[in-house]
């Protein structure tokens, strides 16, 4: 039985949580700092950097006493080393490295988007490798044959901006603030995705969302100057359509061309329907 500490301090939640044998999440602690950013209208790095510092420890101590577990307990600490914000990392690996050397048991350095796709692993429990993985985030859009458990090839990846650098940007230009992606999600739902006709572009497995991106800008600044009223349910309904046909036919083009029946999805523009 192995009890593994995970830290996770990449952009702007401060998380903690521990896990048995892999599988079985036993706490999963979150400090979010939407709140403080969303004045902003995104993530600032330098107030995230200090916010982790304020509530990691604190975040670590409750997972512990979530999972009922003591310190001792522990056979590794895991935590998140790149990439992300270099500050807000710099927070998690330092605290990490220093309680993992005060308990006497291992470091695991993780890789931000390994652990995307391996939180599979925790949702589905029967999945085993191999697979076809899309991790679609902020700032990466990938497409992966996970091979093994610790062996993968890089299909396709994003040429320009990552799809939720495009929802988060499409969102700023309708005027829904920060965070962009699940506020564009919600409002799409009560939109017709065939009303605009936006860009798909096609480069084998390989994203470019920055088309897509500008075209919803100019879109919505061509009606602002025309004097015309836009449908902005319609707009984010006919962007989300347009991001999600070309991550999901890429996706299942690639699966099929590796003859693989599993395909999986991750990351945070996963989230959106």
């Amino acid at each position: 039985m192995a009890y593994i500490l995970g830290i996770e301090t990449s952009c702007d939640e401060t998380a903690a949580s521990v896990t048995k044998d892999g599988r079985q999440v036993l706490s999963n602690v979150v400090y979010s700092q939407i709140p403080l950013h969303e004045i902003y209208g995104g993530v600032v790095p330098e107030i995230a950097s200090r916010k982790h510092i304020d509530k990691i420890i604190y975040v670590i101590d409750e997972a512990l006493k979530q999972a009922d577990i003591k310190k001792e307990e522990l056979q590794a600490v895991a935590v998140t080393y790149n990439p992300g914000l270099v500050g807000a990392l710099l927070v998690g690996v330092s605290v990490a490295k220093a309680f993992a050397y005060a308990i006497k048991k291992p470091l695991v350095p993780v890789n931000h988007i390994q652990g995307h796709i391996a939180a599979n692993y925790i949702a589905y429990p029967e999945l085993k490798p191999p697979f076809v993985s899309l991790v679609a985030s902020g700032g990466h859009s990938h497409i992966l044959h996970i091979k093994d458990y610790r062996s993968f090839e890089v299909l396709g990846a994003t040429t320009d901006d990552a799809a939720g650098e495009a929802f988060d940007k499409a969102a700023r230009v309708l005027g829904l603030g920060y965070p962009g992606g699940p506020k564009l999600n919600k409002l799409a739902l009560e939109g017709n995705p065939d009303a605009i006709k936006f860009p798909r572009p096609h480069m084998g497995y390989d994203f470019s969302f920055s088309g897509l991106k500008t075209a919803v800008i100019n879109y919505v600044h061509t009606a602002e100057q025309k004097g015309e009223k836009i449908n902005s349910a319609d707009v984010a309904a006919s962007f989300q359509q347009a991001a999600v046909d070309v991550l999901v036919n890429n996706t299942v083009s690639a699966a099929k061309e590796l003859g693989v029946k599993n395909v999986a999805i991750a990351g945070g523009v996963a989230a959106n329907s």
